[in-house]
């Protein structure tokens, strides 16, 4: 179904921005933080989200505006959400920008770009899971999903499938040790 798909694609962005807290935590302590993996983390939000979850998530919602305009009321602007979260995304990239060619930029406006791009996402994916894919699954018909399902592209996500592009191997070998040490973590707690 295409929601638990819109789900998954969730779980993996709240995945990389939880990488993104921790680089940022490195950068917060004056450390210095794996700007490859923070780049290739802006490369995939550039790709990913962008051109092909918020498009589908565009399309449910304009299915569920024409089946029950009061849910959609309730949702919210989801392409506006999308559109700022597109400029809180070209921010963040600029701030990484500046740091990398040694701009004179505050570390605490660098955080607070950061910061801010890493929970207006959470925010907006947990209105999405809480108020806009219920309703899209109560208002929307079988024709509706028919539709949606046909004008979907069967791209894979490049991070998150088994053919990842070259340019997140770094990112996906940073999340794999991350996960590492927090199973390693885990068995010590254990014992």
């Amino acid at each position: 179904m295409i929601i638990d798909l819109l789900r998954r694609e969730h779980r993996n962005i709240d995945l990389l921005l939880t990488v993104l807290e921790r680089e940022l935590q490195l950068f917060e302590r004056g450390r210095r933080p794996d700007y490859e993996v923070i780049r290739a983390i802006i490369s995939y939000f550039k790709v990913y989200p962008e051109v092909y979850h918020h498009p589908q998530e565009d399309l449910i919602f304009s299915k569920l505006t024409l089946r029950d305009p009061d849910a959609a009321a309730t949702v919210g602007d989801l392409a506006r959400e999308h559109a700022d979260g597109a400029d809180r995304l070209r921010r963040f990239a600029e701030a990484i920008d500046g740091v990398l060619a040694d701009r004179e930029l505050p570390r605490q406006e660098v955080s607070r770009i950061i910061r801010d791009f890493i929970v207006k996402e959470r925010h907006h994916m947990m209105v999405e899971e809480r108020d806009f894919f219920p309703a899209a699954l109560k208002a929307l018909l079988p024709q509706d999903w028919t539709e949606v399902a046909s004008a979907l592209t069967d791209h894979k996500d490049p991070l998150f499938s088994e053919a990842a592009e070259e340019t997140f191997d770094a990112l996906r070998a940073h999340i794999l040790r991350l996960e590492q040490e927090a199973e390693a973590e885990r068995h010590q707690v254990k014992l």
